[in-house]
């Protein structure tokens, strides 16, 4: 059997809900040579069932599709159960809530052709979200430097043979995506023009708890990763631009500084989806 030229991985922890449409999107890419590989972890739902019933829709596209379920949890044991299925040279890590446009994979191919190490990604966009609180919130949250970014790749990164040696196993930390992007330097990380969908979660409480997990993560790294952050490189959020954008979005200020304040009255570790 010949090996694709690239594999998707899909960590899924209780994503019945969620995996069928990201599965559909992602087999509708078209003939890109593909496989993917979707890791039920520690699920109480039908995860690995539903996804198992997409492998019709996979070899039909031209795709392969593989299904592990796992009794453990933990996204850190997904990721590397999932590399070590994955053939191909070409890696995508792709949360299971995220949809991708019709032409995203192969742009990702062509990005990460060069035998350098190259990180990638598409351009995210946030769907409108049910509830006005999170639409505040990420109205505001995506005019901030991190957000604005090249490649920031917050739900779907992707590395060739050359970026994927950088780092071994996904160590057991937070921030799985930050690490991995930490490991190249800005002139590194590529981001093409196809979009994809990255639901932002709904409701102040579940942004509190997500917000609170990234803000333990970037801590994790710095802690366990001395000097990594340096290679973040983002624009640094002066007081007079901050000013600006609270002028030009109140409501989206008050809200994310609301959320700002409610992670720092209480902190926590830990992994939180918050839905």
């Amino acid at each position: 059997m010949l090996s694709p030229q690239l594999s998707v991985i899909i960590p899924a922890s209780n994503e019945a809900g969620y995996i069928g449409a990201c599965l559909t999107a992602l087999f509708a890419s078209g003939a890109v040579d593909g496989e993917c590989v979707v890791v039920a972890n520690g699920c109480r739902d039908t995860t690995a069932e539903v996804a198992r019933g997409f492998g019709g829709q996979a070899a039909a596209a031209g795709w392969a599709l593989t299904v592990l379920d796992l009794a453990q949890g933990g996204k850190p044991n997904a990721l590397n159960a999932g590399d070590r299925r994955a053939r191909a040279p070409l890696r995508v890590y792709l949360d299971a809530d995220v949809i991708v446009s019709p032409h995203l994979m192969a742009e990702l191919i062509a990005a990460l052709s060069p035998d350098h190490a190259l990180y990638a990604t598409g351009t995210a966009r946030i769907p409108r979200a049910r509830s006005a609180i999170t639409r505040a919130y990420a109205r505001f949250w995506q005019r901030l430097p991190f957000a604005q970014s090249v490649a920031p790749g917050y739900g779907l990164f992707a590395t060739n043979a050359a970026g994927r040696a950088r780092w071994g196993d996904f160590p057991g930390i937070i921030s799985d995506d930050t690490f991995v992007r930490l490991q190249f330097e800005p002139d590194e990380r590529v981001q093409v023009p196809a979009p994809y969908d990255w639901p932002m979660i709904e409701g102040f409480a579940a942004l509190t708890k997500v917000r609170r997990r990234q803000d333990a993560g970037v801590a994790e790294i710095d802690r366990l990763y001395p000097g990594l952050l340096a290679r973040e490189a983002k624009t640094h959020l002066s007081k007079a631009r901050l000013l600006g954008l609270a002028l030009a979005d109140p409501v989206g200020f008050a809200t994310y500084a609301a959320v700002s304040v409610a992670v720092r009255l209480k902190r926590g570790q830990g992994w939180s989806r918050g839905r």
